[in-house]
């Protein structure tokens, strides 16, 4: 008999925190690693935000708090729903989770049962297939096209959707590609999920306010509202306003769905941080100016790394629309032969080899499903973006 659960031995670790976690212990053996594998804003806090946190503490905001969040964020959360997106929750129909991932963990554990499918458009963040495993549902991986701009197409969807088909998750922008679906797409999309009422989907909208240029964001109950009552829409701060650490996501649904999440969530992590959940207040209420400047910041870095990584030789690079990742198609290098003599057989020894050979930490294509691609963040300084790209090209430049 396993020790291990059933449950557990259907996951793997998160690949993310495997490469980030290697790059670690090359840094504390004395190597010089530039680390482009994590998603997280380099920027601190907001000080408002801490300022916040601090006020709480102060008043003594530190006792349990209620396990779908404090009303004050609940309202806080609702609002925002309603000023930035259109969408009217009540305060009941939102939840406070740690975290957006505990918040889709929750969602998906809350929902499947065996042989449930969920509809997964590949490349996709690189927990979704595992969570839905552990759930006891099965991914539906759904392959799209750099020429679709690795997005969805109606066509697709309608061809994914089975009779089993319980979710559609749905990431915009997306982690790792960057694309970003506009109204008309999600209006197309919501036309087949109209015809089969028994899909729900998964909103994940975390990189929301981390698009550039014209593009303009939308969500899908926003842009269908004849959808609110199967779509939930999940959200966080962790992001938006450079609060990874503070661990606080939130999300939007029917309160139906709502209350089983509570439900899960009170025998689970209860409540979120107290103070945390404050310092959330504070970012949702506050001055949102943060955005704007964060924003700029972003979009001057992604078209640094996009121009200095078509200038190396076996890799194109498209232009994301929004959230802080590139992920360059490394076809050209398939094949070929490092300058230690590693015969590059895949996206994953390009990775590794480039990490060995270069200390630049890369996450491969085929953690996110679908490659031979790696992403890359660029949520670090313009300096370590400079010095890893022009590692990267030393890298491919000498290949055989």
């Amino acid at each position: 008999m396993s020790f291990v659960s059933e449950a557990l031995e259907r996951i793997q670790p998160s690949a993310t925190i495997f490469v980030t976690r290697k790059a670690r212990e090359l840094k504390r053996s004395g190597r010089d690693v530039l680390f482009l594998s994590v998603g997280e804003p380099d920027f601190d806090t907001p000080d408002n935000i801490k300022d916040a946190a601090k006020a709480a503490i102060d008043r003594g905001e530190t006792k349990y708090p209620g396990t779908p969040g404090v009303p004050a964020l609940r309202e806080a959360v609702a609002a925002k729903f309603k000023r930035e997106n259109g969408i009217d929750y009540k305060p009941t129909e939102t939840i406070v989770g740690t975290g957006g991932k505990n918040v889709i963990f929750n969602a998906l554990l809350a929902t499947l049962n065996k042989g449930d499918q969920v509809i997964i458009p590949a490349p996709y963040w690189v927990s979704y297939p595992d969570i839905v495993s552990f759930a006891g549902g099965t991914p539906v991986e759904v392959t799209t096209r750099l020429e679709d701009g690795y997005k969805l197409t109606p066509a697709a969807l309608e061809t994914a959707i089975s009779p089993r088909t319980k979710w559609l998750i749905l990431n915009s922008p997306s982690n790792p590609t960057g694309a970003a679906y506009g109204r008309d797409e999600l209006k197309a999309l919501s036309e087949v999920l109209i015809r089969h009422p028994h899909v729900w989907t998964l909103s994940d909208d975390i990189y929301e306010h981390l698009t550039y240029g014209n593009f303009v964001f939308t969500t899908l109950a926003q842009v269908e509202p004849a959808l609110r009552d199967r779509v939930l829409t999940v959200n966080g701060v962790s992001k938006s306003y450079a609060m990874t650490g503070w661990r606080i996501g939130y999300a939007g649904g029917p309160e139906k769905l709502i209350r089983e999440l509570e439900k899960l969530q009170s025998q689970q992590t209860s409540g979120a941080c107290s103070i945390a959940q404050w310092a959330a207040v504070e970012a949702l209420n506050g001055p949102q100016d943060y955005i704007a400047r964060s924003r700029a910041v972003f979009k001057e870095r992604r078209d640094l790394v996009v121009s200095l990584l078509n200038k190396a030789e076996y890799l194109e690079c498209p232009v994301p629309d929004g959230a802080f990742y590139v992920y360059p198609s490394c076809a050209g290098a398939i094949g070929k032969t490092t300058r230690s003599g590693k015969v590059l057989h895949n996206d994953e020894d390009f990775a590794a080899a480039l990490l060995e050979e270069e200390g630049a930490a890369v996450v491969h294509g085929a953690a996110f499903g679908q490659g031979p691609n790696f992403r890359l963040s660029y949520a670090t300084s313009n300096d370590v973006l400079v010095d890893a790209c022009t590692r990267i090209q030393r890298f491919c430049a000498d290949l055989k």
